[in-house]
């Protein structure tokens, strides 16, 4: 097994308090540590700097999608007991596709009557049936179209790391990015979280183009890779796309030498799912299950910006394999001496 194919080489040790539970009031002001692959040396600096690390023909490629209210909470009419569920998108028929969480069986033709955050009583689910992977189709009884259903009794889905998941009224903000326009992702693309419109008028100001592409981020971002090689490891899909017209934007600045700066992994899984042997963008619509693995050439992209990540998993394979595995090892060893900020709500790298 060599060592980049081993799981256990992506392990290290995480100080459990330096994983955030709220984000800065100013979104810009978090650390931001500045890898240089050429010269292999990193820099302390703060968001609010990155318009110092872009050129004028270079792209920012962000992530436009919209994290829904996908957490369900409520109670089994049959028993009154609890029940919780994670909407993961449309089964045949308008019904839901639902994860569930709850003491004992679920029978079809059961109902759960929701319960939204305002602690109003919602409309009822009707359990359909059981699909082979464990997620249950589910009948919603309302006459809303599905993402005005979840808005009025949906939970944001903070992850567990934070708070165990329980959400406050101000995550519905926080745990949306300023660039969030289309619905149905369940985890927010957190390296776009960085962005305030003054810091996005600045890098504009110095001719840097921004883009945007959708990746909606699934649950298995969120699955522990369970193999010890990587090669085995099942890699889940995400739906995604690039318009042939931003494509060919990308292409044209990237041919008169712009670099094309990925904002987040989930940019990255999209650009890199679209270009083609000689790093060419095309229209690209639909599933993505790249997994970014040793010894992956990338085609697309140039620079990474990025928040810390959870050892042992996908994304912190992609940003080794990015950003060169020694050095970035290093890099994650001087964040956490120096007290950086981890996962959905910390400090940010960026990798040039």
């Amino acid at each position: 097994m060599s060592m980049s194919d081993a799981l256990i080489e992506y392990d290290f040790e995480l100080p459990q308090h330096l994983i955030a539970q709220h984000p800065l009031a100013d979104r810009s002001a978090a650390r931001l540590l500045v890898v240089h692959r050429e010269s292999s040396t990193i820099e302390h600096k703060h968001v609010h700097d990155l318009p110092y690390y872009f050129y004028p023909g270079d792209t920012l490629v962000f992530n436009d999608t919209k994290v829904i209210p996908a957490r369900l909470i409520g109670n089994r009419s049959r028993s009154g007991g609890k029940w919780e569920g994670l909407f993961l998108g449309f089964g045949p028929d308008r019904l839901w596709k639902i994860l569930c969480k709850t003491r004992g069986r679920l029978i079809p033709g059961e109902t759960i009557t929701l319960v939204a955050p305002n602690g109003q009583t919602g409309f009822p689910l009707e359990m359909v049936a059981k699909s082979d992977e464990g997620s249950w189709l589910v009948k919603p009884r309302t006459d809303d179209d599905t993402f005005a259903a979840l808005e009025k009794v949906g939970w944001i889905p903070i992850p567990p790391y934070i708070r165990s998941g329980k959400m406050n009224e101000s995550d519905k903000t926080d745990y949306q990015t300023v660039f969030a326009q289309k619905p149905g992702a369940i985890a927010a693309p957190t390296a776009g979280l960085h962005f305030t419109p003054p810091l996005l008028d600045a890098i504009e100001a110095q001719g840097t183009a921004r883009f945007p592409i959708t990746l909606h981020v699934g649950v298995g971002t969120f699955k522990p890779i369970a193999v010890e090689r990587l090669s085995e490891h099942q890699m889940h899909s995400e739906w995604g796309t690039i318009s042939t017209e931003i494509a060919g934007q990308i292409n044209a600045r990237r041919k008169q030498s712009g670099r094309t700066v990925a904002v987040g992994t989930t940019s990255v899984r999209v650009l890199e799912s679209a270009a083609d042997e000689n790093g060419l963008l095309h229209e690209f619509r639909g599933e993505t299950d790249l997994f970014i693995r040793p010894p992956y050439r990338f085609k697309a992209v140039d620079c990474l910006l990025t928040n810390f990540h959870f050892p042992k998993s996908t994304l912190y394979v992609l940003v080794r394999t990015f950003g060169g595995d020694e050095l970035i090892k290093k890099a994650y060893q001087e964040a956490i001496r120096q007290e950086y900020r981890f996962f959905s709500y910390g400090d940010a790298m960026l990798i040039v």
